[in-house]
Order: structure tokens, then C-alpha cells, then sequence
């Protein structure tokens, strides 16, 4: 059994002051000065610790970061001059998919690396869009001795990466077959390469030593390495494009790397793995309405890996894109009856905001999951996308310390493996290689919804129909 898997964490305040979500107006001209303000009464102790500071950044609006809403304030006020109300400046964060309250759930998990809980209770949609309409199966949470998190129970959350054999064939008792190379990750998350205009200052490098911490992987591009990251560091999967790939000093030494698809792709991966018979090469497939048909012939030729790439929503590439859910479902369940799945790692990227979501898309089918915008959003970026159109940067994020940056995104890893960690031991399972394709451990709203309501009203139409 392996060593159980921790990832210690430290505090990492944030260096600029985040826009919180609630806040409480105050009308001062009707204040009566009392001795002890109810706001200094906070049962969180939000004001005694902020106030001063916020009085002075904002005038009369106080916004409070991470406020509970617990309108102790509002209740207690002898004049009523006290309104809760939400920060306009929350509501421009993100955008529809990163929502504001993903950016402060993120930068909270980054600042404490704890789970974010919420006394409010969840008042959002019953159903959303992508992985927001399906649900994990947490029926074995009632059981009173499931505590993954402090001990009490053995939870692997690590991965496999490589090929693994459909079949074992022994000879005067030794095995007859040599075992493809297979490389194991302590979580089923490595990171992504990201957009261009966030490799400022010491981002690139904090990403590679936050992989080196945690034990993961950072996928880095090679023919056009960007500023503060190395191509050989010791946690780097290099990638390369093009039918020469096989030729790049970085991807020849390293233990596992990437080539883009192209028509001669299994070439490529022959060429690679003749200069190193123990590399683990990985193909980047984009996903589109021809993915599942090209991973299927990759896995028939021999790919080890195949890499799924989904765009920043986790949406497919085509006139009416489909979201990752449906698309790892249709790929894996094509290479479950094919006889293949077994043979072939699947690693999907894109759209993965939450810890929930990389639970849900190996319940979809995939191995393990690439993330991207999370890493940035855990340095305090809002997504504003401004460095994008050639703009000052709101945080300048170019000036976060390595030291500092690299903590944030391992606290962001410690408090997702802890969601992890509870939610497979709320869905009874210990071991994350079985998470991949269990969809009975999942619902899914349109199944709800035919058993349920179809028999009386029909099948759903569709949007335009």
C-alpha cells in the first residue's frame, strides 16, 4: 500500500486586497456614535480586524472580504442605518463560466489551503450547464466512520500515466511479456500550459515548483519556452508540435513528454521511444466532433497517452459545441467496447474551475485532469483580461515573489485533495483509478428528468426547436 499522500500547507495572504462578495452600506448622516458599533460586534470578528483600513479605502461603502452574511450588524444597528448589499466590484469578476464566486472560493483555498465552507447554505440553481448538471453519488457519507481527511481511513488519490497491458502471458512460471513504462502521479491532476499573456515574472517558474512539491507534472512548450520556465526541470513535460518533434534535445531526455497529432504521429512516438525505450509519450488530440474516432484509432495503433484539450469552458471545437460531460462519456465508453480502455491513458483539459469538476470528469471517463485558469486565478488574477489587450495589470501579478506564488498554488492543491479525499469517501470509494467511467456513482440531470417527468411531459426540446 502506498505512503499515504499530504501536502502541507502555509498561509499565503493576498498581496492586494480582494474584492469581496457582501458588504454592508452605511448611512453615517443618521449614525448616533455609539461607544461600541455593532459592527465591532461581528461574531466572525470581520470589522474588529478590517475596519479601520476599509473606512479609509472606502468611505462610507464597507466592503468586507469573505463576509458570512450573518447580519448580526444590520439586526443590532439602534439607528437601522446599516444595509447589507453585494459588492458591484464582485459581480465584474470572471466571466460566465469563472464565476465570481469560483475567483473567491479560489483565492480562499490559495490564501488557508482549507475546503471553503459556507454557513449560508448553497442557493444557486437546482441544474447549470456542463459538469453543474450532474451530481456525485454521496450516499456513504452517513457512515460514522468515514473520515478521510483526519486518518481514519486509507484513500489513494493517485494515478497511473502509460499504457497497460490487455493481457499477462507467464512461462515456466515468469512473465513472458515486458510491461510497458508507466509512471504514477500522488493526485489525478497535473498543470496546463497557459495563455501567453500570464508568463509574467516568477508565475512560469512558481508553476514548475509547485509541480515539484506537490509530485505532479507541468506541461511546458518547448519551440517557444516561455519566460521563467525550463524545459528540463525535473517535474517539466516538454511538448513539441510538428513531425520533427522527435528530433528536440528536451523531449529526447525527458521521462515523459507530448507531440501535437499530426497525420504521422505514431512516427514520431516510434522515433521518441527508440532514442528512449522507457519514455512515456503523450499525444495532444483537440477535442471535436471527430475526437472520439481519432483516440480510438491512436489507441489501436499503440498510444500510450492521449490528451483530450477542451477550450477554457471545457467546450469541444464546433458550430454547437458539446461540453467535456458528454464528450469524455462518448470516448470512453467507445474505447470500453473496443476492448482498449485499459490500454490507454485519457487526459482532458479544460473547464476545470473546481475540485468538483476533476471528480466529475474522470467519473466521465478520463484518467486525470490539466488545469490552467485556476492556477492564475490562485495568484489573485480576476480575469479581467486586460494584459490581454496590451493593459496595466490590476494585481501586477508580474511582481508576486516565487516563494510567495509557489505557496499559493500548493495551498490550492491541499485544500482540492482534501475535497477530493471527501468526496470519494462520501461515495464509498478508496481508490481514485476506480473513479474513471463510474457513472453509477453519479446522476445526471436528463436521466432525472426522463424518469421523473418524461412519461407526463415528453422529451425535453431543445433550444431553437
Amino acid at each position: 500500500m502506498p505512503a499515504k499522500y499530504h501536502i502541507h500547507t502555509h498561509p499565503a495572504p493576498p498581496r492586494v486586497r480582494p474584492a469581496g462578495k457582501l458588504g454592508i452600506v452605511d448611512w453615517r448622516e443618521d449614525c448616533a456614535s455609539c461607544h461600541n458599533c455593532v459592527k465591532r460586534s461581528c461574531i466572525y470578528g470581520l470589522f474588529r480586524d478590517e475596519y479601520d483600513t476599509l473606512h479609509e479605502e472606502r468611505g462610507y461603502l464597507d466592503y468586507i472580504y469573505q463576509c458570512k452574511g450573518c447580519l448580526n450588524c444590520v439586526q443590532n444597528c439602534t439607528k437601522g442605518i446599516l444595509t447589507r448589499v453585494l459588492n458591484p466590484e464582485y459581480e465584474c469578476l470572471g466571466d460566465d463560466y469563472f464565476t465570481p464566486n469560483i475567483l473567491l472560493t479560489t483565492w480562499f483555498q490559495s490564501e488557508s489551503g482549507s475546503i471553503p465552507i459556507s454557513g449560508s447554505g448553497y442557493n444557486g440553481p437546482f441544474s447549470g450547464s456542463g459538469f453543474d448538471s450532474m451530481w456525485t453519488d454521496m450516499s456513504e457519507i452517513v457512515r460514522p466512520t468515514r473520515d478521510g481527511i483526519h486518518g481514519r481511513e486509507y484513500i489513494n488519490t493517485g494515478v497511473d500515466i502509460g499504457r497497460k497491458l490487455d493481457h499477462l502471458a507467464f512461462e515456466d512460471g515468469k512473465l513472458a511479456v515486458s510491461p510497458p513504462p508507466l509512471a504514477e502521479i500522488p493526485m489525478p491532476v497535473i498543470f496546463e500550459v497557459l495563455p501567453r499573456n500570464w508568463y509574467r515574472g516568477s508565475v512560469g517558474a512558481a508553476t514548475q515548483e509547485a509541480a515539484k512539491a506537490l509530485g505532479l507534472l507541468a506541461i511546458v512548450p518547448v519551440e517557444d519556452t516561455p519566460e521563467g520556465v525550463d524545459p528540463k526541470h525535473e517535474r517539466a513535460l516538454p511538448w513539441a508540435t510538428g513531425a520533427d518533434a522527435a528530433a528536440n534535445e528536451a523531449l529526447t531526455g525527458a521521462p515523459i513528454a507530448m507531440v501535437s497529432d499530426c497525420d504521422d504521429v505514431m512516427a514520431v512516438c516510434a522515433s521518441l521511444k527508440e532514442k528512449n525505450p522507457a519514455q512515456i509519450v503523450v499525444i495532444r488530440v483537440p477535442a471535436n466532433p471527430a475526437a472520439t474516432e481519432r483516440v480510438l484509432q491512436l489507441a489501436r495503433d499503440g498510444a500510450e497517452v492521449v490528451h483530450l484539450v477542451f477550450d477554457s469552458h471545457g467546450r469541444e471545437e464546433a458550430p454547437e459545441p458539446r461540453h467535456a460531460r458528454d464528450v469524455l462519456r462518448e470516448v470512453h465508453g467507445a474505447l470500453v467496447k473496443s476492448l482498449l480502455r485499459d490500454q490507454v491513458t485519457l487526459i482532458a483539459s479544460g473547464g476545470i474551475a473546481m475540485a468538483e469538476h476533476v471528480v466529475k470528469a474522470l467519473i466521465c471517463g478520463a484518467d486525470l485532469v490539466a488545469i490552467d485558469l485556476p492556477l492564475v486565478i490562485a495568484l489573485e488574477c480576476r480575469l479581467c483580461l486586460e494584459c490581454e489587450r496590451g493593459e496595466l495589470c490590476q494585481i501586477a501579478l508580474e511582481e508576486a515573489d516565487l516563494e510567495y506564488a509557489t505557496h499559493r498554488l500548493v495551498n490550492l492543491m491541499g485544500a482540492w485533495h482534501h475535497q477530493l479525499i471527501e468526496l470519494m469517501g462520501a461515495m464509498g470509494i478508496r481508490e481514485a483509478r476506480r473513479l474513471r467511467g463510474e457513472t453509477g456513482r453519479a446522476m445526471f440531470f436528463e436521466d432525472l428528468e426522463r424518469d421523473s417527468f418524461g412519461r407526463l411531459f415528453g422529451k425535453r426540446k431543445e433550444a431553437g426547436n
